[in-house]
């Protein structure tokens, strides 16, 4: 069929060709052959389902096996490690390892975002075997992450706003006497014993910062510096003349936080999940699926990891953690099942394999990059705990490098 493009391709320059545009038949043979040689190969590449250079349906088959129990384990291990150890106390959510643990965690959690899914998708939206219009005329991965990244952000807002009213609610209908309403109010940190007692905007006398709509009273200050001085949440509770009082910092507003943050994390990590699990199955080439392996086990363990430190931060009852635990850990396993159970009849180089793959690939890298940077890397290193610890700060931005950096390694070989 190639000999046949390229003798057909010649004879109709030599046929009917003009003065204008009349090519000597050197010059005539080799442009035409290199064209018509890639022209073939694209066309044998994108009707092909995988090349059948390192392939062995069998050996492939035994592995994808060995994949599902290996990342099932990996996966499994991580979330339940932090929701296990927050009752230990060297794994308690508000230890240092467990902060420069979850640093590392999301290096590489950002890696996974920027380098892989996003290079991912990016290779799939610009792979030949697609039309040139629209896919080679517009940046398409980067806006389908850009537009995910900006969702993620609403349904974030979103969902904090709703699970704070919520937990007001609630705390006004619990605490005070009865017969009375009462009126929760939240008092945000601000760093105490500035010069020339300047006030922000907004500040009231006490130096909490005045949110709108919501009624305030005074509260105590038990420190003399941003470090000690934290200004506690009062949810009504009065104590002797008037002040109220709380003793536990911050509760209502970062329980909402958790709860979104932990539950929109799982959202991004089992969109990807899926498809990198279906990558994997529909794969019959051993020489991807060992390092593939090896890859996907570390990064899901880590991804566990962050996961499960959230639910545990969150403080979700036992049933719902659990629920949100299996979840996670099965997604990949389940991922791999349907790849492998497609994969006699799959084509990855088909139109509308590589558009799902692309798109996908893009969104799930959209939300990983926004959690990595706005709810894990920022939440913790903004945080007046990590500000007041020079040396968990030195330890945090180590691992939270190491973990990029090793997560980015990986795509050398997967």
């Amino acid at each position: 069929m190639f000999f046949i493009d390229v003798l057909w391709k010649l004879l109709s320059v030599y046929l009917f060709r003009s003065e204008r545009h009349s090519l000597s038949a050197t010059e005539s043979v080799l442009q035409i052959v290199p064209e018509t040689m890639a022209a073939t190969s694209i066309k044998v590449l994108c009707n092909a389902s995988e090349s059948d250079l390192c392939r062995d349906d069998s050996a492939a088959f035994l592995l994808k096996f060995v994949a599902i129990a290996s990342i099932l384990l990996a996966g499994a291990a991580g979330v339940a490690i932090p929701l296990i150890g927050r009752n230990r106390r060297f794994l308690q959510t508000d230890g240092n390892l467990f902060v420069t643990a979850k640093a590392f965690a999301a290096g590489v959690i950002l890696a996974t975002g920027f380098v892989h899914m996003l290079a991912g998708g990016t290779e799939a939206l610009r792979n030949p075997c697609l039309p040139d219009f629209p896919w080679s005329k517009f940046p398409f991965p980067g806006f389908f992450a850009m537009v995910a990244a900006l969702i993620t952000l609403l349904v974030d807002f979103m969902g904090t706003q709703y699970y704070e009213r919520k937990q007001e609610r609630e705390a006004s209908e619990s605490v005070g006497p009865p017969g009375r309403e009462q009126s929760p109010s939240i008092v945000v940190p601000v760093v105490a014993d500035r010069a020339n007692d300047e006030k922000v905007f907004g500040e009231e006398d006490s130096g909490g910062i005045h949110i709108v709509g919501i009624q305030h009273r005074h509260s105590h200050s038990h420190g003399n510096g941003s470090c000690d001085g934290h200004r506690k949440i009062d949810i009504g509770h009065a104590h002797g003349h008037g002040h109220g009082h709380v003793h536990g910092g911050l509760e209502l507003g970062n329980g909402a936080r958790h709860v979104v943050v932990s539950q929109v994390l799982e959202l991004g990590i089992v969109s990807h999940s899926i498809i990198i699990g279906i990558s994997l199955g529909v794969s019959q080439s051993p020489c991807t699926i060992r390092p593939l392996i090896a890859a996907l086990s570390f990064h899901q363990f880590f991804e566990g990891f962050a996961l499960g430190g959230c639910i545990s931060q969150a403080q979700f009852r036992n049933k719902s953690a659990t629920i949100m635990a299996c979840f996670f850990a099965l997604t990949t396993p389940i991922g791999i099942g349907i790849g492998t159970a497609v994969a006699s009849s799959f084509n990855s180089h088909s139109v509308g394999a590589l558009v799902t793959e692309g798109i996908l690939d893009s969104l799930s890298a959209g939300i990983l990059v926004y959690m990595a940077l706005v709810d894990l890397i920022a939440a913790d290193f903004l945080s007046t705990k990590m500000s007041c610890n020079f040396r968990l700060q030195i330890v945090s931005y180590i691992m939270l490098f190491l973990g990029a950096g090793l997560m980015s390694s990986l795509a050398i070989w997967a």
